[in-house]
């Protein structure tokens, strides 16, 4: 019987195998993927440039861009290389890399959210002792108490999935090493039930987080009715509701990723389930976030003015 030891390489997904269709598909990654990079460097630069950002709500933004910076570039590129010289091939070891780095960003990220919104209470709700509840030390210290649980998040979940047994080949149906595919090729149920059941207790974490942020928003979203003017409940709003949409988005496909039960399963629905919790956000999260906020578009308008002028 072959283990995981046997296994030198996985074949991931292969979106075709017509060879213009595969150049197309890797277009349109490198899209993605470069509108991803340019849209999150300038809300990171933006931020550690203008020291009016200098703020907790941007010091969280900041991080967050660069978690998604980590999490597309971890599943798009190996992806976008494949499409281009036409192989499906990622070594074991560079398969481990890929599922340690995808908990690592997506659990961080899912903490930095919660984070966030506690951020956006405090302020809203709690105006009075904003600067008490979140001065520069505590920030600094929930920002690393979400990286280390994103950390330990995928240390915990590789270790575990990489010490099963595979004995049903080594062909994936997804674009990335996802725990799911992986999963589908073990040969021992205890050790598969092992890792269903982590993934069940990570749910149920990730799940109190989102009792949290929806009882937070709730909470806001009471606070902001209660303001007398007009432009206070639309700063309000502009600043809480894109956080809202991008909490929606990434829970409810992620859940569906790793929660959907066997009979809904299909190689369709997988791919886009996965597709929207992994790359959707870190594309569309900057536009998210800039597009309703006034103080960051004014920051990246005089950024990319400040470009401009140093080119010419």
């Amino acid at each position: 019987m072959s283990n995981s030891s046997s296994i030198t390489q996985f074949l991931l997904l292969a979106f075709t195998d017509t060879r213009e269709l595969q150049l197309l598909n890797f277009g349109l990654f490198l899209g993605i993927y470069l509108a991803a990079l340019l849209g999150n460097a300038l809300i990171i630069t933006a931020i550690a440039c203008d020291h009016r950002l200098h703020t907790p709500m941007y010091f969280f933004l900041l991080n967050l861009s660069v978690l998604d910076l980590g999490s597309i570039s971890t599943t798009v590129r190996k992806s976008m290389a494949n499409s281009l010289w036409d192989t499906r091939a990622i070594s074991y070891w560079g398969c481990a890399a890929q599922v340690f780095f995808v908990f690592f960003c997506i659990g961080a990220e899912y903490c930095l959210l919660t984070v966030m919104a506690y951020d956006r209470y405090v302020a809203i709700c709690q105006p009075l002792h904003y600067r008490t509840l979140l001065g520069s030390r505590a920030c600094v210290h929930m920002a690393a108490a979400a990286w280390g649980s994103g950390f330990l998040s995928a240390l915990l979940h590789t270790t575990n999935t990489f010490s099963i047994p595979l004995c049903q080949g080594n062909v994936l149906d997804q674009f990335f090493c996802e725990v799911p595919q992986i999963l589908k090729l073990s040969c021992s149920d205890s050790d598969y039930l092992r890792e269903v059941g982590l993934i069940v207790v990570s749910s149920f974490l990730f799940f109190g987080c989102f009792v949290f942020i929806v009882v937070s928003y709730v909470q806001i979203f009471r606070a902001v009715l209660r303001i007398p003017s007009e432009q206070g409940r639309h700063k309000a709003s502009s600043t809480c509701l894109p956080h809202l949409a991008v909490v929606s988005l990434f829970i409810s496909t992620a859940m569906f990723a790793y929660l959907k039960p066997p009979s809904i399963s299909s190689p369709s629905r997988d791919l886009l389930a996965s597709f929207l919790y992994s790359v959707v956000p870190p594309a569309v999260n900057p536009l998210i976030y800039s597009m309703r906020n006034q103080e960051l578009k004014e920051a990246l308008k005089k950024l990319i003015q400040w470009v401009h002028l140093q080119q010419q």
